[in-house]
């Protein structure tokens, strides 16, 4: 066979995001690009702040010996430095440049932790939904995904997660504010958490890791806050990029930050270097790392997504669409009008509009709206949702 059988097995379980993606491009052939309403993919339509621009253009004109040679494995020092300088102030928690490892992207930085944390049969506990690669991810590292389903609202099912706690569970993985339901888990469930998390460090004998993933951390609405995961629990790691926050979800850049006080630090961060290494990413592209030494804090137009989020909800609940208002991120999540949410989302193909099945993210009985779209997508496809709805109550 000349093809992996397991690559065979992924490629028929592959992303439903990409499958929509490439249905749209079907579409659009013969409808034309104004007639498809691609709501598939979340690629950032804001473009980056003037400032990424200025300090791109000031970059690419530097004439420095060494400017794009190879690097440490971690990354460079003052993009490091510059990092952890920004991170005591956004995580309230004393950091050294030692502590970063940059990284191609928050995916990148998903690889190389699981790398070094995972032995074969290990257990990585994720709350549902969730981002479809999770499973992809720990697989590649011998890992097992479980996924534990959260409440009617998103929120953590602290209950339910620590009923899936096990004597393999290595690692549990948290995304907030979460694709595909744009909720963000509070101060207090993230505070139980860490708890929850201590005591079955004691019962089981071994140390279990708590990984946030974070891309759309400052991606936030109606003055709400993602709380860090390191002032709750010491044996925790964030990965994060720059793809969202400043639209550059092409040139992947982010980091993984690791917990100064988790024990056997050092190990953690010898391990993830390594990783970042022999997984083949050696380094982080070294010009977005010059790139973000100036940009720390610098963020997209909030503002921008939050009102292609009003748009949406308010024209959405008019329809009949059941939703939870997303707190963060660009996606809407609501309730498929038919259980079997595959089906209605044919039924949105039938009005040229693309959206992704809950079933792919672990969600079934919904359907994912990536918002990050011009308004000309949104306002287009509005009659498109109504006539959707109407159908599919008229089939129940």
């Amino acid at each position: 066979m000349a093809v992996a059988r397991r690559m065979l097995d992924y490629m028929e379980r592959s992303s439903w995001i990409r499958k929509m993606f490439e249905e749209g491009a079907r579409l659009k052939k013969i409808h034309g690009e104004d007639k498809v309403f691609d709501f598939s993919l979340g690629n950032p339509n804001v473009p980056p702040p003037e400032l990424v621009k200025q300090k791109l253009r000031e970059l690419a004109a530097r004439d420095e010996p060494g400017m794009h040679g190879y690097m440490p494995n971690a990354g460079l020092a003052e993009t490091r430095q510059a990092v952890s300088a920004y991170l005591c102030t956004e995580y309230c928690v004393s950091m050294a440049q030692d502590h970063i490892i940059a990284t191609c992207g928050a995916a990148g930085g998903l690889n190389i932790i699981l790398k070094a944390l995972l032995d074969p049969g290990d257990e990585v506990l994720v709350p549902a939904p969730h981002f479809v690669e999770y499973g992809f991810y720990s697989e590649n590292h011998g890992g097992t995904l479980k996924s534990v389903p959260t409440r009617e609202d998103f929120t953590l099912d602290l209950d339910g997660l620590e009923r899936a706690i096990g004597p393999k569970t290595k690692v549990i993985l948290i995304n907030s504010p979460n694709n595909p339901t744009g909720q963000i888990y509070s101060e207090e469930e993230i505070k139980l958490l860490g708890e929850l998390i201590s005591r079955k460090n004691y019962e089981l004998g071994h140390i279990i890791y708590l990984v946030s993933d974070e891309p759309y951390r400052r991606i936030v609405y109606d003055d709400c806050r993602v709380p860090c995961i390191f002032a709750h629990y010491e044996n925790s790691l964030i990965t994060t990029s720059y793809s969202k926050d400043l639209s550059l979800p092409g040139e992947r850049i982010g980091f993984v930050a690791v917990n100064p006080s988790a024990d056997e630090v050092q190990k953690v961060l010898g391990a993830l270097t390594l990783a970042n290494r022999i997984l083949g990413f050696v380094n982080a592209p070294g010009l977005m790392q010059r790139l973000i030494v100036e940009l720390q804090g610098i963020c997209v137009d909030v503002g921008i997504y939050r009102r292609k989020r009003d748009r949406l909800v308010s024209s959405l609940r008019a329809f009949g669409y059941e939703l939870v208002v997303p707190k963060g991120a660009f996606y809407l999540f609501p309730k498929s009008p038919l259980a079997d949410d595959v089906r209605f989302v044919r039924i949105l193909q039938e009005e040229n509009i693309l959206a992704v099945p809950g079933s792919g993210f672990a969600g079934p009985g919904h359907f994912r709206l990536a918002y990050c779209v011009d308004d000309r997508t949104i306002e287009g496809a509005l009659p498109g949702f109504e006539r959707a709805c109407a159908k599919a109550r008229g089939m129940v």
